[in-house]
């Protein structure tokens, strides 16, 4: 059984993660889908395996403008880590597949640009912690969210240790010790989601921040995301002084002051 209580349907070693760049206006908006849909899109070590080599082949894309990560199928965004591989390991075994899964929540937090989280269906356990690991996430309505590994007798690690920074403590102990499952707007409350939309809307609601996210200065974006992974660890003073040396680097390019005056020039209009 995998994360999500249901029996998968097909044998191990069967998922994979796919990558798609769409061109968008001289930008790339890179697609990966995590494939897997007959088991809900679990991660065992071939799927981490494809998803590094495909996180590998985003960080060489030069005018990448912004990644959407999504399950494939539309049951799961990933239903978790594979029960049926975890049930083998042993510590030493153990610690390399937790590093895995490790590796591929902090090639998705190192990449230059941002990344959108697209979710439908089951967000369990290591799939949480990927989704953690975005920048933005919006939700289906159906989808169900939980950290259930304690029930199978290990704690949640890695970066689920994110999860206090994006909902608190209190929530955090709730999802990890008592390992059930929430609906996306109950988590949208607690500011683990930033949108819960319907099913036909999911689609809409991505595309929205891929535009905007599109429309703004490339290199801007970019120097936003590497000052927002500072302001994670940064105390208050420091972060704000990273600030003020991110906005001067921003002048080292004309990108400000060709969008300055364009906006000047729009408002004469």
């Amino acid at each position: 059984m995998n994360e999500s209580g249901t029996e998968p349907a097909a044998e191990q070693g069967t998922g994979t993660v796919l990558l798609d760049l769409a061109e968008r206006g001289g930008a790339l908006l890179a697609t990966l889908t995590v494939s897997n849909p007959e088991r809900l899109n679990i991660l065992d070590s071939r799927v981490l395996e494809a998803f590094e080599e495909r996180l590998a082949q985003i960080g060489e894309v030069g005018n990448l403008g912004v990644v959407v990560l999504q399950g494939g199928g539309g049951r799961a965004f990933i239903g978790g880590a594979d029960i049926r591989e975890l049930a083998q390991l042993d510590p030493a075994t153990a610690r390399a597949f937790i590093s895995a899964v490790h590796r591929v929540c902090a090639g998705l937090r190192a990449l230059p640009v941002p990344v959108i989280a697209k979710i439908s269906g089951y967000c369990l356990g290591a799939g949480l912690e990927v989704a953690a690991s975005c920048d933005l996430r919006v939700a289906a309505e159906h989808s169900q969210f939980g950290m259930p590994e304690v029930q199978l007798g290990f704690p949640s690690v890695v970066e689920a240790a994110l999860l206090p920074q994006l909902i608190g403590w209190g929530r955090t102990k709730e999802l990890v010790y008592a390992g059930r499952s929430f609906m996306a707007r109950e988590v949208a409350a607690w500011g683990l989601v930033e949108r819960v939309v319907s099913r036909r809307e999911l689609d809409g609601a991505v595309e929205e921040w891929v535009s905007a996210i599109l429309r703004a200065g490339p290199r801007a974006i970019r120097l936003q995301k590497e000052l927002i992974r500072q302001w994670e660890s940064l105390p208050l003073e420091q972060a704000i002084e990273a600030g003020i040396e991110t906005f001067g680097r921003a002048y080292e390019s004309d990108e400000p002051r060709e969008r300055t005056r364009q906006f000047l020039d729009r408002r004469r209009e």
